[in-house]
């Protein structure tokens, strides 16, 4: 049988894989088996791996726009000048000689661009499960989940709720679940039936035992993040001095713009980096609101608001290992509310890459949205954010599954749709695609079909068809009958649907019996002497 496929808008209603291979031999039920490979459970995913990304980025500043950013950095920093709401901060600059007025520190290019010399722009950070170390910096880009909403919602709610402990823990196993979630963010969803004194107690139990993943802390008063050191230490069977040899976790701190880091996330930093724990700079820059509203002017004032804090850690302890994240779009100029995935969001991202390059720092952005609820416009913004991450090459893409109305919701649905992506970015860049080896080439199958035939029963096919193209676990193929018949289920159905098979699915990673009992002994003593203090 042979058939001419010059226009395959002359199949429309049936698959051309249908009508060509009803005559040839097939090795697995249901044809095209795509590259997934590994967990065979509720869905085909890929193994874990770390994605290199092996494009040019996208920079689209010129020499002279990288250099127009550095010289109002440094304006700001020299002139303007940052306030820290922290005495020992303040203390720190002073000691380095930098110029102090009240709350407010006046830094000298040099100084800065000497302490961000110190900086390494590559290292590791080790999980108590070792298969799972991050490697931060180079061609490296790392993915993980949705952190911090207070809200959650689901298709079988069908509205916003507080989030609990109980849904926290869901996110996690879906993140644990995840192959291509690499590491694991602060909540997922924030349990808010948890008294906030032991909360951070309780959730990073959680976190301990239901991932194996590297693991964060909020920096959001000293004993929330001294617990959750020794909690992360006590969860990989180290000494102390096997916790402070190397990252084992990380923490990430917003400025609050304009031109202000105030005391409890510096505070953390502090703690942490005595401790050669990895620190993410983010600076939370809407522009037309707390920044300019030109995108350079608010990626000019992001850039000297993470440089000031970076400088503040390389000085206490040299080596901190730090990333400049950002965090930079644009709001609705009618309503004031922030917008993500923005054409401006996307420039900026790339802007502040290039940035994070000239630093020789490594680079942290985000898959993020303004959507409500997991549909077409929240898929659409998250896709921009997260290309524009590929494109602006960070290494460190927070929120990159489940984020919904701006960081106030987690969505279960919409982590699974996200996971979706974030697989098909995986794919994208496998080496096998672009590889031009003469069996990829592939002038035998050429030469032997010619003109007149079909690729489908060729044994070039035959020895690949299984693997050769990625096979979404989401999104439907088929025509519109076929997908009509088997219930005209939309995207987000479906999603619904697979969480409940990956619940049912998902196994706890093991963790020693003695770690295990050590680990929550920590918790109840922290709990009985009552956590973190609050004024509630």
């Amino acid at each position: 049988m042979t058939a001419n496929f010059a226009g395959l808008g002359h199949f429309e209603g049936k698959q051309p894989l249908e009508m060509m291979m009803s005559d040839a031999p097939r090795r697995r039920s249901g044809g095209r088996a795509g590259n997934t490979r590994g967990n065979r459970g509720a869905i085909e995913q890929m193994p874990w791996r770390i994605v290199e990304n092996t494009d040019r980025p996208i920079e689209p500043l010129t020499q002279e726009g990288i250099e127009a950013i550095h010289e109002g950095a440094m304006t700001i920093l020299e002139d303007i000048g940052i306030e820290f709401l922290n005495t020992e901060a303040l203390a720190i600059f002073k000691d380095a000689g930098c110029k102090v007025e009240g709350e407010k520190v006046f830094l000298d290019r040099h100084w800065v661009m000497e302490m961000i010399g110190k900086a390494p722009s590559e290292f590791t950070i080790t999980p108590r499960n070792p298969a799972h170390e991050l490697t931060v910096g180079g061609n490296k880009l790392l993915f993980g989940n949705v952190s911090s909403p207070p809200n959650y919602w689901d298709m079988e709610l069908g509205r916003k709720v507080s989030g609990t402990r109980e849904k926290c823990q869901d996110f996690f196993k879906l993140s644990q679940y995840f192959n291509c979630i690499h590491f694991v963010g602060g909540y997922p969803v924030e349990p808010v039936d948890v008294h906030a004194s032991i909360r951070h107690l309780e959730a990073t139990y959680d976190k301990l035992t239901l991932t194996d993943k590297a693991a964060h802390t909020y920096c959001l008063g000293s004993e929330r993040v001294e617990d959750t050191m020794e909690m992360v230490r006590i969860a990989g069977g180290l000494s102390h001095e096997e916790f402070e040899a190397k990252p084992h976790m990380y923490t990430n701190i917003n400025s609050t713009s304009p031109l202000k880091h105030d005391w409890p996330m510096i505070d953390g930093c502090l703690r942490l980096a005595r401790r050669g724990q990895a620190i993410f700079v983010t600076p939370f820059t809407l522009a037309g609101a707390m920044a300019p509203v030109t995108m350079a002017g608010a990626v000019t004032q992001s850039i000297a608001e993470a440089l000031c804090a970076i400088a503040l850690f390389q000085y206490m302890r040299p080596g901190t290992p730090c990333v400049i994240g950002t965090f930079t779009s644009n709001v609705d100029m009618k309503t004031g509310a922030p917008a993500f995935g923005t054409a401006e969001y996307m420039r900026a991202t790339q802007m502040t890459g290039q940035m994070g390059r000239f630093y020789k720092l490594p680079i942290r952005s985000s898959g993020v949205c303004a959507a409500n609820v997991p549909d077409g416009q929240a898929m659409w913004e998250t896709s921009n954010s997260l290309w524009a991450a590929v494109q602006s090459g960070s290494n460190v893409v927070y929120h990159a599954a489940g984020w919904l109305e701006g960081g106030l919701i987690a969505s279960p649905e919409k982590f699974i749709m996200d996971c979706e992506v974030l697989q098909l970015i995986q794919r994208y860049f496998e080496p096998i695609i672009t590889r031009t080896a003469p069996e990829d080439i592939a002038i035998e199958a050429i030469k032997e079909v010619g003109s007149s035939g079909h690729f489908f029963g060729v044994q070039h096919t035959q020895d690949r068809y299984e693997t050769a193209f990625h096979q979404p676990f989401i999104s439907d193929w088929r025509n519109y009958e076929g997908w009509e018949l088997a219930g005209g289920i939309w995207t987000a159905e479906r999603a619904s649907a697979k969480y409940k098979e990956i619940m049912a699915d998902y196994k706890k990673p093991p963790m020693d019996v003695a770690i295990h009992e050590e680990l929550r002994a920590f918790v109840d003593r922290r709990i009985s002497e009552g956590g973190a203090p609050t004024d509630f």
